[in-house]
């Protein structure tokens, strides 16, 4: 499988309504958003998750993923330093690793990090800090980075209270308490994230053409396995790869990005729907030289 070798900068378009898109542990888990200016906000570490988790439902046969290339390094429910265990108890022969912690060489530690490379998708993709147990596996920096999104306009944070009919145990019967709950939803958003591919560090990590691919596909099906009642309805909305010629690339990301245009339809206040809404792209003959625009929902 052949690395990366070219530069990628896309927009990622999608929608939450009815629902929390990224809820905010400091703030009783109600959906982020920017206090200045109240748009929404979702994290590059949320979005990242939902990343690992498709990767993770669409590669695995009955959960077994060791020896594909794409097993997971941040794994709920499992702990770190169970993951960088591995290479130290799999390379064997001149390969193996015989000592740890302090104690591990450079060189053993170059071993580990290209092993963790070339079999866990999410270390290959964006990268990953291995140095902070006994099994120290080096840093590496990923080639894909997301940023976080942003609403398109102002969201509302609504506070429902909910109830149920059941208690939890014998002592909220007799006291008659544990039945109300609360809920944090936004009625309508539409939220916009960058991201970019760098091919130089591409070729470090072994990012291949076959993980391009699937980084793709899991952005276009981000939310199909991962709905919730919490979340409300989720949908892609649009995926917008702007492809270039050469590794350094050919136009600054910002100038790609700002040519896509988000716009509220006239009439519209308060948006409701993706339908309140119109994107145009640009044209072809109007990109810069040397610059491939492809729709990812196409």
């Amino acid at each position: 499988m052949s690395t990366v070798e070219n530069r990628y900068d896309f927009v990622f378009l999608f929608d939450c309504q009815d629902g929390n898109p990224n809820g905010d542990p400091d703030a009783d888990n109600s959906p982020r958003f920017d206090p200045e200016t109240f748009q929404g906000l979702v994290s590059d570490v949320c979005l990242k998750r939902k990343i690992r988790d498709y990767i993770l439902y669409a590669k695995s046969d009955k959960g077994a993923l060791d020896g594909t290339g794409y097993e997971i390094f941040v794994l709920s429910g499992n702990t770190l330093e169970s993951r960088q265990r591995k290479p130290f108890e799999s390379l064997t022969g001149e390969d193996k690793i015989e000592a740890k912690g302090k104690d591990t060489k450079s060189t053993d530690i170059e071993k580990a990090r290209q092993w963790m490379c070339k079999n866990f998708f999410d270390v290959r993709a964006f990268g990953a800090v291995m140095s902070t147990t006994e099994f120290n596996c080096g840093q590496v920096r990923g080639p894909v980075q997301l940023t976080f999104a942003r609403s398109l306009d102002r969201v509302l944070t609504t506070e429902h209270t909910i109830s149920r009919q059941a208690f939890t145990g014998e002592k909220d019967v007799k006291s008659g308490t544990g039945t109300l709950g609360r809920k944090h939803t936004v009625a309508y958003g539409l939220y916009l994230a960058h991201g970019y591919i760098n091919p130089v560090f591409a070729s470090k990590t072994g990012f291949s053409e076959d993980d391009l691919t699937m980084l793709w596909k899991a952005l276009v099906n981000l939310f199909e396995l991962d709905r919730s009642a919490a979340r409300g309805t989720m949908s892609t909305r649009g995926l917008y790869i702007f492809k270039h010629e050469s590794k350094l690339g050919n136009a600054p990301a910002q100038r790609l990005f700002e040519s896509i245009k988000v716009q509220k339809n006239d009439g519209v206040e308060s948006p409701r729907s993706f339908g309140d809404y119109a994107v145009t792209i640009p044209e072809t003959s109007s990109l810069p030289q040397g610059i491939t625009l492809i729709d990812g929902l196409a």
